[in-house]
């Protein structure tokens, strides 16, 4: 079994990159294998509703000067799919939401390709708008019709600079339950 995680922060290695290597930590001791893409300092262009992954159904993004394709890929030889954000401006970073828009364009004109999946959604925030940057991830799973994963509040951690997320015991506890309710179903979906 495999999990992926997306870090749509404009930091490699922040505080999303933390938070998600905090789940990472609940599934690896399951034995599950996991993998972080960092998507700092990539161009990612949204869909620009060409709806030739409608026609073609070759299950790839018309648009290949990025690596959309490759993660587009990953995701779908993956078991969950963790996509995470810092919140700017209320909402998730406009690379996340890229990769949300050619992935999720390419999965539903190829038969919804991320159907029955696990989904989660972990959002990093120095304050405020951590809730909407929270449901824009999450709606990307409801939409592929993925299983999207609880923990015991919401998958939000609190910081601003780098590292400081991990005085924020809550935050990183939610973390861990979060890792540990996947890798649970995770488990439950291959037995």
């Amino acid at each position: 079994m495999k999990a992926i995680a997306f870090n749509g922060s404009s930091r490699k290695d922040g505080n999303t990159a933390i938070l998600i290597r905090q789940v990472f930590k609940e599934l690896e001791k399951e034995g599950i294998e996991t993998e972080l893409v960092q998507l700092s300092g990539q161009n990612i262009q949204g869909c620009i509703a060409c709806y030739k992954c409608f026609s073609s159904k070759d299950k790839r993004c018309a648009i290949t000067q990025d690596s959309v394709n490759e993660y587009i890929d990953k995701m779908f030889k993956a078991d969950a799919i963790i996509l995470g954000s810092p919140t700017y401006f209320a909402d998730c970073t406009a690379t996340i939401k890229a990769l949300i828009e050619r992935a999720g364009m390419t999965a539903r004109s190829n038969g919804d390709m991320f159907k029955r999946k696990i989904g989660a959604a972990i959002v990093s925030v120095r304050r405020a708008g951590a809730i909407h940057t929270f449901n824009s991830l999450n709606h990307f799973f409801t939409i592929s019709q993925m299983i999207v994963v609880g923990s015991s509040y919401w998958n939000i951690g609190i910081g601003r600079q780098i590292g400081e997320v991990e005085a924020d015991s809550e935050g990183m506890s939610t973390m861990s339950t979060l890792g540990i309710n996947m890798a649970w179903l995770m488990n439950k979906m291959v037995s």
